[in-house]
C-alpha cells in the first residue's frame, strides 16, 4: 500500500499531505509506544479511533479510548503507549507552518533513536 512507513512500533499512513495540513493513520501495536517528544513548528489533535491510550503531554498522564479526541499544542512534549491488548488507531491531524518528519525532537525512545 502506498504512503504506508513502518515503524518499531506500528506504522503510520499518509492520508492527506497538503500543505496547510497533513493527516495521518497511526497504529501502534500493544505494549508499544513512540517516542517522547516535541514539535516547533506544528500541533496536532489525535482522535482515537480504536484502543486504549495512556497520553503524555507535558509531564501529565491521561487514559483515553474510542472517541476522545486530544489536543496538542505546539512545543508541548508528548507520547502515546498502546496499554491495550489489541492495536491502537488513531487519526493524527498536524496543523502549522512545516509537517517534515525531521521536526521531531525527542526526548525518550525505547527504540534508541534520541
Amino acid at each position: 500500500m502506498d504512503n504506508i512507513f513502518l515503524k518499531p512500533w506500528g506504522l503510520y499512513q499518509n492520508l492527506m499531505d497538503e500543505e496547510y495540513t497533513k493527516v495521518k493513520k497511526i497504529v501502534i501495536n500493544p505494549g508499544e509506544a513512540p517516542s517522547y517528544q516535541y514539535h516547533f513548528k506544528r500541533s496536532e489533535i489525535w482522535v482515537i479511533v480504536k484502543g486504549i491510550a495512556e497520553i503524555k503531554i507535558d509531564d501529565v498522564v491521561t487514559t483515553q479510548g474510542v472517541g476522545d479526541i486530544i489536543q496538542i499544542a505546539k512545543e508541548a512534549k508528548h507520547s502515546v503507549a498502546n496499554i491495550g491488548k489489541d492495536e491502537l488507531v488513531f487519526v493524527e491531524v498536524q496543523l502549522g507552518e512545516y509537517f517534515g518528519e525531521d521536526d521531531i525532537v525527542r526526548l525518550d525512545d525505547k527504540y534508541g533513536r534520541v
